[in-house]
């Protein structure tokens, strides 16, 4: 018996039934890095977009990033510009993951996309992904000019620890004041180690897909320690930081039943309260990843919402 299933929406249920429970450990990390997309290119998308591949400067002392680079075929002039960050708990997941909506996104939004190939937790803890994202947005900014974009209007986007990513990034952003951020759109961000220690659980948030035990050892990987101590930086879990103002107007979305719902919830009041613009959503009946049934109507809903908002905030950015 479960304690949610009677409140999922009822289009997404073929989805949660395909997806087993299973335990995330560092022994199936492999198999699930290993994993093909979920879902193929269209054939009209691979002809209205083009895509490049490149490996910029990392960190001081550190690697290479790779970013890949979705742009419209024949886009003349300075193009907006999303900086991607992908998903999967800090610990799976690659920049090529989302090649399927990137590419009409990129089409369709007019826009270049910038998706960062972070390193992944376990083998590199914080705070080796988020200083990978710094040095990739830091590359985009300086070589905007060759990309075609208009560093007036780059903002970061991410899903789950994607936008965790993305939360954090935009903090360090503010804080080191190189550059600033036209938005950051957030969808389920995981954000806040602290969920994994709560005395007070959902009752009903997080039973599928990404539950409390996945969520413990994501953040346990990233860390290197156990989550909910003392001293977790900001610049891991977003949720930590003292201070939210002087963030770029944000957009954040997620489902009643997600795992992130109560801390999204309270990032998203506490940036209303620092003065930030913020639109926010709760999708009703929607868990973790429920995107992955696309022709699902809350689906369709939630793609409307954000495309229409990355719209606004692109358009909004280039008024000034």
């Amino acid at each position: 018996m479960t304690a949610s299933r009677h409140l999922v929406d009822p289009e997404l249920l073929p989805l949660l039934d395909s997806i087993p429970p299973f335990e995330l450990t560092e022994a199936v990390l492999p198999m699930m890095r290993s994993r093909p997309a979920r879902f193929p290119v269209a054939p009209e998308d691979l002809e209205r977009t083009e895509m490049t591949t490149r490996q910029v400067p990392g960190p001081d002392g550190a690697p290479e990033v790779g970013v890949v680079i979705y742009r419209p075929k024949g886009a003349t002039g300075p193009l907006p510009c999303i900086f991607h960050i992908h998903g999967g708990g800090y610990v799976t997941g690659s920049a090529t993951g989302n090649e399927a909506a990137h590419r009409p996104m990129a089409a369709e939004l007019g826009c270049c996309i910038v998706s960062v190939e972070y390193r992944l937790a376990p083998e590199t803890r914080f705070p080796g992904a988020i200083e990978d994202c710094y040095a990739a947005l830091g590359w985009v900014f300086a070589q905007a000019g060759e990309l075609g974009v208009d560093p007036a209007r780059v903002g970061i986007m991410g899903e789950s620890a994607g936008g965790g990513l993305a939360a954090a990034l935009a903090l360090l952003v503010r804080d080191r004041a190189d550059y600033s951020l036209a938005f950051q759109h957030l969808i389920y961000p995981m954000i806040d180690d602290r969920t994994c220690v709560t005395a007070d659980p959902h009752p009903y948030a997080g039973e599928f897909v990404w539950t409390p035990q996945a969520n413990q050892f994501g953040w346990a990987s990233l860390l290197g320690a156990a989550p909910g101590g003392e001293g977790v930086s900001p610049y891991a879990a977003a949720a930590r930081a003292e201070r939210l103002d002087g963030l770029p107007p944000t957009y954040i979305a997620t489902g009643s039943l997600d795992l992130f719902l109560e801390e999204d919830l309270a990032y998203a009041q506490r940036l209303l309260r620092a003065g930030v613009p913020v639109e926010l959503h709760v999708y009703p009946g929607a868990f973790h990843g429920f995107q992955w049934a696309p022709d699902a109507g809350v689906s369709r809903i939630a793609a409307r919402d954000t495309r229409a908002a990355l719209a606004k905030a692109m358009a909004q950015a280039a008024r000034g």
